[in-house]
């Protein structure tokens, strides 16, 4: 989360920029959607249920059929037979007519020519674009990080050459304590591998949960046999060959490595829009229909950087929830739907024996409620400004996201004392909140 972009009211030039722009997507024959994750592959089957008739085409730099990524650091190299588990089978594309344009890199947004164009110097026209870029791994600063056996998560390729060297890989060092990193661990411990995770914050997880979270997802893992530092920074890597062998933290102590993990964040792909003149910083602009600064260009997923409602704040969210939600915003905007993006936030992690599930946008707040027992590896932790609900974090209670989810979703605003009363005693008041609306809508 960002601080500091102020979206204006548009002026009435800016409104008949917009309504132009709709007019003539009323007549359009092409939209192009670069990016073909999770977001670009929902904006072209939603663009369908929202009857566009015209011509989609999908454009991704890989060349296998989308897939879903979350089962990249488990499943997928857990099993050497794995295979990717697609988002949509192939005679889906054909049935909908969705041109694919795979193994393809667009070099250039050419806005004044409407047109994209290709690494190979070919070109597609559109009259609009959907930016479905993601993001990639930011890589490790320090020199010599391009050696064999250092790698980074984030493609169908990179999972395949982390199940490769997995079963070679006695020593592995999981340089950042993040969801990737820490789901890789898990995974590569429970087959064989020595783990050590290196954390330069002072707690796992440290921007995205709540300390009892932290503390008790490290506990799990040195449970597996983990090795866990943090507040503790990588300074060299050694290698031998040409293939990474250790690696030196800051604190002096030299890890053996027979691979090493990176992931510490990642970095928004807005080049493409940047370099068109297209308004960026930590994303690609957008208002709350997904319209970037020239408006028949939409920006959704990773990459997008918009005003979140929740918080009044910047925000670029990093989820597949956040992907296909925008996606279908973006396909009713294109379709002359004015609607503005306000769904719900949540998130998953399954890490060893525990599921991780977020709800809400917590960060900032000052009180909290623990529901549940940590001990027995079930617990939620309810986040509070002052007396308001921000969102829950559950370690294996999905009721309690579920619940929350729902709360958040429909409006209904528990204080800090009913949470402490009990999950019966929210429970009940949420019942009586739904039937009350129901009541007052009632004819």
């Amino acid at each position: 989360m960002r601080p500091g972009l102020t979206w204006r009211k548009a002026d009435a030039s800016e409104r008949r920029a917009v309504s132009a722009v709709e007019e003539r997507l009323q007549m359009t024959r092409t939209i192009a959607i670069v990016g073909a994750g999770h977001a670009g592959v929902q904006a072209a089957a939603s663009l369908r249920d929202e009857g566009f008739d015209g011509r989609i085409a999908l454009i991704g730099e890989e060349r296998d059929l989308p897939y879903h990524k979350p089962p990249l650091s488990k499943t997928f190299i857990k099993d050497a037979q794995a295979r990717p588990q697609v988002l949509r089978a192939e005679n889906f594309y054909a049935a909908q007519g969705i041109d694919l344009l795979f193994g393809e890199t667009v070099d250039t947004l050419d806005l004044a020519g409407r047109r994209l164009v290709f690494g190979d110097g070919s070109t597609l026209g559109f009259d609009a674009a959907i930016l479905a870029t993601g993001a990639r791994p930011r890589p490790l600063p320090l020199e010599g990080a391009t050696v064999s056996g250092l790698v980074a998560l984030r493609t169908l390729a990179d999972a395949a050459l982390i199940r490769d060297l997995a079963p070679q890989a006695g020593n592995v060092v999981i340089i950042g304590g993040g969801f990737i990193g820490l789901e890789i661990a898990a995974t590569l411990a429970a087959l064989g591998s020595r783990i050590t995770v290196v954390e330069a914050q002072d707690r796992l997880l440290a921007r995205v949960v709540a300390p009892a979270v932290s503390a008790h997802v490290a506990a799990r893992l040195r449970a597996l046999g983990i090795r866990v530092l943090t507040g503790v920074t990588v300074s060299r890597l050694e290698s031998a060959a040409g293939r990474v062998e250790a690696v030196l933290l800051s604190s002096g102590e030299r890890l053996p490595a027979d691979m090493a993990v990176v992931g510490i964040g990642v970095l928004p792909n807005q080049e493409l829009a940047a370099a068109a003149g297209i308004a960026t910083g930590n994303g690609i602009r957008v208002d709350a229909g997904m319209r970037s600064s020239v408006p028949d260009i939409l920006a959704i997923g990773d990459v997008a950087s918009y005003r979140h409602f929740m918080t009044g704040a910047d925000a670029r969210l990093e989820s597949v929830q956040n992907a296909t939600d925008q996606a279908r915003l973006a396909a009713r905007t294109l379709t002359g739907r004015e609607e503005s993006y306000a769904a719900v936030p949540w998130f998953w992690s399954d890490i060893g024996d525990m599921k991780l599930q977020m709800v809400g946008l917590t960060g900032g707040g000052d009180r909290h409620v623990l529901l549940g027992d940590p001990a027995e590896n079930k617990f939620s932790v309810v986040h509070f400004l002052g007396d308001r609900f921000l969102g829950i974090e559950s370690v294996n209670r999905p009721a309690d996201h579920m619940l929350g989810r729902r709360m958040l979703g429909e409006g209904f605003a528990p204080g800090f004392s009913l949470f402490q009363a009990g999950p019966e005693a929210v429970k009940a008041a949420y019942d009586a909140f739904k039937a009350g609306k129901a009541s007052s809508t009632a004819p």
